[in-house]
């Protein structure tokens, strides 16, 4: 496999995105092409990991970069998992915003998925004496 390149703020083009979101079957994300664009754009960082001219991996964050961040979609595509690609992207975000006090994500309650935050410093917000609460809407 050539060497995974990582690399910061560059959006990559719209077939590369719907690719890689159906290859991990978020195909939530990728009914509406445009809005899924759009998002990307928007993010306060993208982070990609790239085989030659081939996106392998993604990491965005939105909010403010100074008191909070949140870290919206870390996917890598099947056959490039389990490589370490996906932590080399949360760490290149987190470097980015070392000094932003609170860093925010929520996933799915899977035992590899919560092992792997968990390598990454992430705690369930109960630790902080916390609660969360989310309002998903239907489309």
């Amino acid at each position: 496999m050539v060497k995974i390149k990582i690399v910061q703020d560059i959006i990559p083009e719209e077939d590369e995105l719907v690719t890689l979101y159906d290859n991990v079957g978020w195909v939530s994300y990728t009914k509406d092409r445009n809005l899924l664009n759009t998002a990307i754009q928007k993010s306060l960082k993208v982070i990609t990991a790239w085989d030659g001219e081939r996106l392998v991996g993604l990491a965005r964050a939105v909010g403010d970069g100074i008191t909070i961040l949140y870290i919206q979609d870390i996917l890598i595509r099947k056959e490039y998992q389990r490589k370490g690609i996906g932590t080399e992207l949360i760490k290149e975000l987190l470097t980015a915003y070392q000094d932003v006090r609170q860093k925010v994500l929520i996933t799915d309650r899977q035992t590899d998925t919560i092992a792997f935050y968990h390598s990454l410093g992430f705690l369930p917000i109960e630790q902080y004496n916390g609660i969360a609460f989310a309002c998903f809407e239907s489309k």
